[in-house]
């Protein structure tokens, strides 16, 4: 590990923007580590914010002492996320413990992280910066502020491009990628996706966006082609019957309805996909099925039925998933109040 200290070592200064540690070896216990940069009483820290399954514990240390934590971290983890001012360095273990690390000049400078303990949330895609995607979908202001009753809608695409930020080593930068989004509807988050890995990552990629309503794709096509976005295609398809490529290296399904998330799992481990990101919806094939005395308390109650059903199909769905060879993670897309849905 003692190259992995020398990163540590290296990076852990005042141009230190953000770091993400995930992938655990372990499924219980802490998921991920988020490290920021922050200053108290004139010094430098690093806040080590942890996250286990329903909680988050949040420890600040001066720079040696973070370098020592995020060490020992890296000894429980698969990966490692460095953004600097000048670079983006990833860090992957092996299971055997291999490291390998990967670094990349940015070719402008970034700005330097803010260090105030008490700053406001920071977005991948931040309020004040105009984005030309979410101001003709309807979320930003010419000026880029964010329009009131659209303000789910902004932190929705962010924490999705935060999903997107930590399976970035597991994209390969050498070659064009070919990612499928099955079931795009009005496609923010395709577009968020497209935009994030190409114009601010700058990943080759090739995203096929494909949806069955024809005025939505008519529409997504129009702005795809007034961004100059020439590998952001969008089609009229079934996801069940869809087989315009040969090799997909990430499918995404977004509150594809019912049996269409199995369909679209399905297709995504017959090409083997690298990553497959899916918000499950509308889950009535096993709600249909379910008769059990033992769970009649649950069942007898159409509401309560509905949701055990809907729980039950995804938890069958990550098994099924891990069964041929994927971690999979269980996550929680957006805040309950907004968006009640499961993430894999």
């Amino acid at each position: 590990m003692e190259e992995i200290r020398n990163v540590l070592k290296s990076a852990l200064n005042i141009e230190f923007i953000r770091g993400t540690i995930s992938g655990p070896r372990k499924k219980e216990g802490i998921r991920k580590v988020k490290v920021r940069p922050l200053e108290k009483k004139g010094d430098l820290y690093f806040q080590f914010e942890s996250f286990t399954k329903t909680q988050a514990f949040h420890e600040n240390l001066a720079p040696e002492a973070a370098e020592e934590k995020a060490a020992l971290y890296m000894e429980e983890f698969r990966q490692m996320q460095i953004e600097t001012v000048s670079e983006d360095i990833t860090i992957l273990v092996s299971k055997k413990g291999k490291v390998t690390v990967q670094r990349k000049k940015k070719k402008e400078a970034a700005q330097k992280a803010e260090l105030s303990h008490d700053r406001k949330k920071r977005y991948i895609l931040e309020e004040g910066i105009p984005v030309p995607f979410l101001k003709d979908l309807g979320v930003m202001t010419e000026e880029g502020r964010i329009i009131r009753s659209k303000s789910d809608k902004f932190r929705q695409i962010n924490r999705f491009l935060e999903f997107i930020e930590d399976i970035l080593p597991q994209l390969d930068q050498g070659r064009e990628l070919t990612i499928l989004d099955f079931g795009c509807g009005k496609s923010y988050l395709t577009f968020a996706m497209y935009y994030y890995l190409h114009e601010l990552k700058e990943y080759d990629i090739r995203i096929i966006g494909l949806d069955l309503k024809k005025d939505v794709i008519r529409h997504c096509s129009d702005l795809a082609e007034k961004y100059g976005y020439e590998k952001l295609t969008f089609l009229e398809g079934d996801i069940a019957d869809y087989d315009g490529v040969d090799r997909v290296d990430m499918v995404v399904t977004l509150h594809a309805c019912d049996t269409a998330t199995d369909y679209a799992l399905a297709k995504a481990i017959g090409w083997n996909a690298k990553v497959i990101l899916s918000v499950p919806c509308c889950q009535h094939e096993l709600n249909g099925q379910m008769k059990n005395e033992i769970l009649s308390p649950i069942t007898d109650y159409g509401l309560l039925k509905e949701r055990f059903a809907a729980l039950a199909t995804d938890g069958l769905r990550a098994k099924y998933l891990e069964r041929e060879g994927y971690a999979t993670q269980v996550l929680e897309f957006i805040d309950m109040e907004h968006t009640p849905k499961i993430y894999f």
